[in-house]
C-alpha cells in the first residue's frame, strides 16, 4: 500500500526494524545506496528476524532513479526535521513514497529542497531532542498514513 525508503541508510537495526514494518503493513522497503552496511549483515537479519527473505525489498543505485521507476501518480513524502507541516496534516495515498535520509545526516538538502508542501516533521516537545530514532519515525509515519486509509486487517 505505502512505498518505505531509506536513502543512505547506516545502521542495519534500523533498516531491519524497517523491513519488519514494512512486512507488517505490506509496504515495499526501498533502501538508496551507498548503504552503510550489508544487506547479508547478521544484524539486519536478527533485526528482521525470520521474516527479512520476505520483505519486499527494492535496493536503488540512486534516489532518480528509484524516482523515475515509480508510478508518476504517486506522492513523495520527504521527511526532515528542517520541515514546518506534521504528518497529521499531510494527505496521504496508497501508494504514497515515504522518504526519510540517513542517521546522521538526514536527506540531501536538494531533495528538501524540491518538496514544497510535501516535507514532513514529526512534532516533539521544545527542547527535549533534536530527532527520532530513524525506525522509530519510520513507524510514526508510517502508521499515521495507514490511519488515513484504515486497512481492513
Amino acid at each position: 500500500m505505502f512505498h518505505l525508503v531509506l536513502v543512505t541508510p547506516e545502521i542495519p537495526h534500523n533498516a531491519g526494524a524497517a523491513g519488519r514494518l514494512a512486512l507488517a503493513t505490506g509496504a515495499t522497503l526501498h533502501l538508496v545506496r551507498p548503504l552503510g552496511f550489508s544487506l547479508d549483515d547478521k544484524y539486519v537479519r536478527r533485526t528482521g528476524l525470520d521474516y527479512w527473505q520476505q520483505v519486499d525489498l527494492r535496493v536503488w543505485d540512486s534516489f532518480e532513479a528509484l524516482r523515475a521507476a515509480a508510478d508518476p501518480a504517486a506522492g513523495f513524502w520527504f521527511l526532515s526535521t528542517k520541515a514546518a507541516t506534521s504528518p497529521w496534516q499531510a494527505a496521504f495515498q496508497a501508494g504514497d513514497y515515504l522518504v526519510f535520509g540517513c542517521e546522521t545526516r538526514g536527506l540531501p538538502e536538494s531533495l528538501l529542497a524540491d518538496a514544497g508542501g510535501h516535507a514532513l516533521c514529526i512534532p516533539m516537545k521544545p527542547g527535549g531532542t533534536r530527532s527520532l530514532n530513524l525506525s522509530t519515525a519510520v513507524a510514526i509515519v508510517l502508521y499515521e498514513a495507514l490511519r488515513q486509509h484504515d486497512p481492513p486487517w
